[in-house]
């Protein structure tokens, strides 16, 4: 186990979404103690916490500050350690698969049919083609053993 992930001081007094999403943060940070983790990604993932830490309870910029850190956090152990969350993948590639399946297929449907308004219905399509391609790269994942028990949702 390591314990060398700074601990994040409580914050009992914020609104609601707030807390919501700095208890999420703290749930990925606990997750992330039971991590062989390398010393220098411990250091950099410090000073991450440390910019949440440092933001006032009153700060009107703390939700964004939570959110930016948590994504960094998550874009630096999946690219040292290629480790992920649940579902990190599937979410991923939703969006990539509306943009990169949905959109041209949806442009190719509209100019075959000679009738652009049949654009958008790529973007289901592609959405379907994402979240399977997703799927199987995340359960990929937890056969490997490269899953975080924990699930981020974008607005808890």
């Amino acid at each position: 186990m390591n314990e060398s992930l700074m601990e994040l001081r409580p914050r009992p007094a914020l609104p609601e979404k707030t807390g919501r999403m700095y208890q999420q943060f703290q749930n990925l940070i606990a997750e992330l103690q039971t991590q062989p983790l390398l010393p220098d990604l411990i250091a950099q993932l410090n000073q991450e916490l440390l910019r949440v830490d440092q933001e006032s309870d009153a700060s009107p910029k703390l939700k964004r500050v939570i959110y930016s850190r948590q994504t960094q956090i998550l874009r630096l152990v999946e690219k040292k350690l290629k480790i992920v969350p649940k579902n990190y993948y599937r979410t991923l590639w939703m969006v990539l698969g509306m943009s990169v399946f949905g959109l041209p297929f949806g442009v190719l449907y509209g100019l075959l049919v000679k009738n652009t308004a049949m654009l958008g219905i790529g973007l289901p399509i592609g959405m379907g083609i994402g979240v399977a391609v997703g799927a199987s790269m995340d359960k990929k994942a937890l056969k490997e053993g490269r899953q975080l028990d924990i699930e981020i949702k974008p607005n808890p």
